[in-house]
Parts: structure tokens; sequence; C-alpha cells
């Protein structure tokens, strides 16, 4: 097949074995579209946490790949890759070039090109890097001369240490535990409230016929009061008795209400975790057990730009 000179002189282009070829059967091949430059394969797949990695995640197809720029850091966040179906196939061109002998020096000519083409097999999987990468916090501090400092030989224990390893002066160096939910962009709208007119009132509706926003409330019958309150209840709500004493059917669940009067005879505050690291009780069980034997105590403090919400269980005075 003929072909213009892409240099603008006379040449010949020829294509060999692009016509009909046989699909083979095997092997089944994985496509994994790497966001970088891959100039090292090894290097490659220890980001992607090696082959048996790689494997034990296509294994599940509920489960994403996960790519480490920086595979030797803990604190190093991964960019996820999500799995889809394909049908292609890999092919292997091969560009040979021959030279024709010049008889006139006049004119250029240009060198026979052929391309071979192989299937090496069919691609039924890719992985395809769409979301963004997280944010990366790392191990430093800043220097009285206000340089950056590692605090990795100081937070890593990479080997047996000594009791002087633990008790070491250390700046504080407290990472967050997640920085984004969603690794692609999502548009937020952000509306007005609306402004009615005076005089305006809302219009009377059943709540029968609204459809919430949020999922029903399941409510258990809990009592919730602020630090701040005068006063704290003295005695559990009577719904909340009745639904425990419905419950309340065998003797493992009175021996696991006896456990949790001890726990507050012990101390009066308790967090819901510490409670279930306590006692062995089912959790729907103990959704019944606290609010009749105790009620939670919210109170919001303030931590430098942020509020942390604590819940507390505590013991009903009877």
């Amino acid at each position: 097949q003929a072909a213009p000179s892409p240099h603008g002189g006379p040449g010949t282009l020829e294509r060999r074995n692009l016509g009909a070829a046989e699909l083979p059967r095997s092997p089944r091949l994985v496509c994994v579209e790497y966001p970088g430059l891959v100039r090292d394969v090894g290097a490659v797949l220890r980001t992607l946490g090696g082959e048996q990695g790689v494997s034990r995640i296509y294994a599940d197809p509920a489960k994403r790949l996960e790519l480490y720029f920086r595979p030797k850091d803990p604190y190093c966040h991964p960019v996820c890759a999500n799995r889809f179906p394909t049908s292609t196939m890999l092919l292997r061109v091969r560009r040979r070039t021959k030279k024709k002998q010049q008889l006139d020096t006049e004119e250029q000519i240009q060198p026979e090109v052929q391309f071979e083409m192989e299937i090496l097999g069919i691609v039924t999987t890719v992985y395809k890097f769409q979301g963004m990468s997280d944010f990366q916090y790392l191990a430093m501090h800043s220097s009285p001369d206000g340089k950056q400092i590692s605090m990795y030989d100081k937070v890593l224990m990479l080997k047996p240490e000594k009791e002087e390893f633990f008790n070491k002066e250390l700046p504080l160096y407290i990472p967050p535990p997640i920085f984004s939910r969603l690794d692609t962009p999502v548009d937020y709208f952000y509306r007005p409230d609306i402004q009615h007119r005076e005089g305006y009132n809302n219009p009377q509706v059943s709540g029968e016929n609204l459809i919430g926003l949020s999922r029903a409330r399941r409510p258990h019958n809990a009592i919730f009061v602020n630090f701040d309150d005068e006063e704290i209840p003295t005695k559990p709500l009577d719904a909340a008795v009745q639904n425990w004493k419905k419950v309340c059917t065998n003797p493992v669940d009175k021996k696991v209400e006896e456990e949790l009067r001890k726990l507050f005879e012990v101390r009066p505050v308790w967090s819901r975790n510490a409670v279930k690291a306590n006692i062995s009780v089912h959790p729907d069980k103990l959704k019944l057990l606290l609010p009749y034997l105790a009620y939670y105590m919210v109170s919001a403090t303030s931590v430098s730009k942020g509020s942390i919400t604590w819940l507390f269980l505590i013991l009903y005075h009877f």
C-alpha cells in the first residue's frame, strides 16, 4: 500500500500481517491503567502491593485496587482504582525498516517500512484510577529556626527497641484519621433561605403525608441531658422500664443487668464502648438496657477551631 512520505517526498509504506488474525483463547489478561510514567516494572508492582497484593484484590470483585506512591511510608494515603469489565486485545506490533539503495544523489528515497502484528491475549478486566489523590500528611515538625525536620526515625519502630525509645521527649504528632470521604469531586449547590413577604405563615400540613429527608427516628426511650443542666433524672422513663422487662426473660439477661449495675458502682461515668468491652451482651439488648439503668450526658467542648461532642453514660440515682 503506497502512501505519501511524511517529509513531503515520495516514499512507500508497506503493512503486512494486518489482515484476519486468530484470537487466542488464553491467556486472559488484566490491565491496570497506571497514573504515571512507568520506567521500572518492579517499582510499579511495589506501589500496587506486589503480585500477591494485586492477585488478592483481583480475586475479590468488590475490592478496589490501591496505589501507594510511597509504599514504605505508613502515612501515605492510597489512590484507589475501580474495576471494569472490558473486551480488548493486547497487541505486539513490530516495525521493520528496510533501506533502499540510492541511485541518484539528488533524490532522497524513503526507506521501506513494514509492520507485523501479533495478538498476545485478551484483556477481560481493567482497573482505572478515576479519583483524585487524597491529602498527604507527613511526620514532620518545625524547628525554632523554621526548618522542617522529619520524625520518621522517632515515631516508626523498625526493630525491637529498648525502654529508652518509648520514654523519649518528642514533639506532639497526631495525624488526622481521615481527610476526605470521597475521592471524586462533587458539586454542592448552596441555596439561600427563602425570603417570604411579611405576614406569611407556613401552611399546616399533616405529618402523615410528608416524606422525610432522613430516616425515621428509632426511639429507645433514652434520656439526654447537658452538662450544665441543673436537674438530673432520678429514674428512667416508664416506656424504657417496660421495654426491658419484655426482653429480660432469661437468667442471662438478669446476669447482664447485674454486671452493668456493678460497673456503675465502680465508677458513675462510662462510655458505650467501655461498657461493651466489659460485659458480654447483644447490641440490640444493650440499646434497651442502657436507657433502663443510665442516661446520656451530651457536653460540647470547644477545642481549637472545632467542636468535639462527648457522650457519657451515668447511672440513675434511684
